[in-house]
């Protein structure tokens, strides 16, 4: 089976639809989206659903949806980072259930993928949850490669719903083609990767990449269709 994932709780309220088609969420805190209320909804119907709960810690900066570079210190960021977390973990115990994953989010995720000092910091922020939770993250990353050496335990992410680089890096937001939104494209783009261990780049080359769980991005247009295909396709919920 397909571990399919989803970014949840960011003001959407989608969640009643998307939570029966994924086996893992990634719960806004409250750094780029989501509070109390969101976050206790968010809970509820992933217990309904039976699907595993993760942190989603991002820049505190919900004007840009945590999807810029954000200029703050450390010890502010490292602040915002565990506050996010313990304020879903919090949440999560008072239901009986425990936090499975962290993913960060946005512009945080994206960075870490080449800023090694970034990474590093990151790790060491979340070090006592080290050996609690699983993080997902990105194959050939700087963050997965201080993770192993730390002994987190990693679980490698990919994008269904995302174009690729060739150095596996996102497609920028900021362009055309880093989005796809149509189904039969999501489905071709994961048959590839599922079959090969290689992702298709925007150049036409394919890239050797690992997976344990696959991502949808709530946000993306169609992303209902979209996982409904996948579940279809796969067979997967």
């Amino acid at each position: 089976m397909l571990n399919i994932n989803c970014d949840l709780g960011e003001g959407l309220k989608n969640e009643h639809l998307i939570m029966p088609l994924i086996n893992s969420c990634n719960i806004a805190s409250g750094g780029h989206a989501g509070d109390t209320d969101s976050m206790i909804e968010c809970v509820e119907i992933s217990i309904r659903c039976n699907v595993e709960i993760g942190a989603h810690p991002s820049y505190p900066d919900k004007f840009n949806f945590g999807r810029k570079k954000m200029d703050i210190s450390k010890a502010e960021l490292a602040y915002s980072i565990i506050s996010q977390i313990e304020s879903l973990e919090t949440i999560a115990s008072s239901y009986g259930k425990e936090l499975h994953h962290i993913k960060a989010h946005g512009a945080l995720y994206n960075e870490m993928i080449s800023d090694q000092d970034l990474a590093d910091f990151y790790l060491d922020t979340i070090k006592d949850y080290k050996s609690k939770y699983s993080l997902y993250i990105p194959y050939q990353s700087k963050i997965e490669k201080l993770a192993l050496k730390r002994n987190f335990n990693v679980i490698y992410e990919v994008f269904g719903d995302r174009n690729y680089n060739n150095d596996l890096s996102l497609v920028s937001r900021d362009k055309e083609n880093a989005l796809i939104n149509d189904p039969l494209q999501v489905i071709n783009h994961i048959k590839l990767i599922i079959e090969s261990n290689v992702v298709k780049t925007i150049s036409g080359d394919t890239a050797e990449i690992m997976f344990d769980t696959i991502c949808i991005h709530s946000d993306t247009n169609n992303s209902i269709g979209i996982l409904k295909e996948i579940n279809k396709v796969f067979k997967n919920r």
